[in-house]
């Protein structure tokens, strides 16, 4: 679990209930129709802009947010290392069966267990890769329009409460509950934005960039144990990946 993720959305939504609690009510700062119209209408306008699966699958990849755990790149070299190890001793048949932590590392030891061409191993597990970033992309694209069209919502509850309140200038009771619903809607909308949707968006981005590097290592790495290269070569390329403060702590030669 990314407790960066969870931990900064609840706690910014603590405070800003504990600053509701402390103005007075908090029951004050709760209205229905403000909630329809801001939640129900992002929704249903973000979903208007994309497919029905791309909105639904977004929910899914956006998961990835708060459960998603990383590669460690470190750890992730050791062990290609250990296999290259393997495969410059017995051969790539000998990769056969062998345990690893990743499962798109897995597929691509199958590749080179079955005796695919380099270019036919590059090609498949770039595709993976491609199509993996396109998806979390795709989401990362809806929770950023959820946070778009959130304040915009906001803004329109905002005037649909200030016609309410204007229409009925001659009724005072009528003055409050339409103000209410003009103020609130735009809390709502930019709350949900920047504590919500918009985290989100830039935390998906985020594991997307650090999935493809890992990735992108993977596939050198297994491009590299095909052709025969020496584990100590391999790990000097597959080190490049890290930066610069941790290559010499990962290479046991520096050390």
């Amino acid at each position: 679990m990314d407790l960066a993720t969870l931990v900064g959305i609840i706690g910014a939504l603590g405070l800003i209930i504990v600053s509701m609690v402390l103005s007075g009510d908090l029951g004050i700062f709760i209205n229905a129709p403000s909630l329809v119209i801001v939640v129900g209408g992002t929704l249903f306008a973000v979903m208007a802009k994309f497919s029905l699966g791309q909105f639904f699958s977004a929910l899914k990849v956006g998961a990835k947010s708060f459960f998603y755990r990383s590669d460690d790149p470190g750890e992730l070299i050791e062990e290609i290392v250990e296999l290259a190890d393997a495969a410059r001793k017995g051969g790539l048949l000998s990769l056969e069966g062998k345990e690893v932590s990743s499962k798109f590392l897995e597929k691509g030891i199958q590749l080179l267990v079955d005796g695919h061409d380099p270019e036919v191993v590059k090609l498949m597990m770039t595709k993976d890769r491609n199509l993996a970033d396109e998806r979390h992309n795709s989401g990362a694209s809806i929770f950023s329009a959820l946070g778009d069209v959130a304040p915009a919502m906001g803004m329109i509850g905002t005037l649909i409460g200030l016609v309410a309140m204007l229409s009925n200038m001659d009724d005072p009771k009528a003055i409050g509950p339409a103000m209410a619903i003009a103020l609130l809607t735009t809390l709502y909308g930019s709350l949900l934005a920047n504590v919500v949707f918009n985290p989100i968006a830039d935390k998906l981005r985020l594991r997307s960039g650090e999935e493809m590097l890992t990735k992108s290592l993977i596939i050198d790495a297994l491009l590299a144990i095909q052709s025969g290269q020496n584990p100590r070569v391999i790990e000097s390329m597959l080190l490049t990946y890290l930066p610069e403060r941790k290559r010499d702590i990962e290479d046991p030669g520096a050390a």
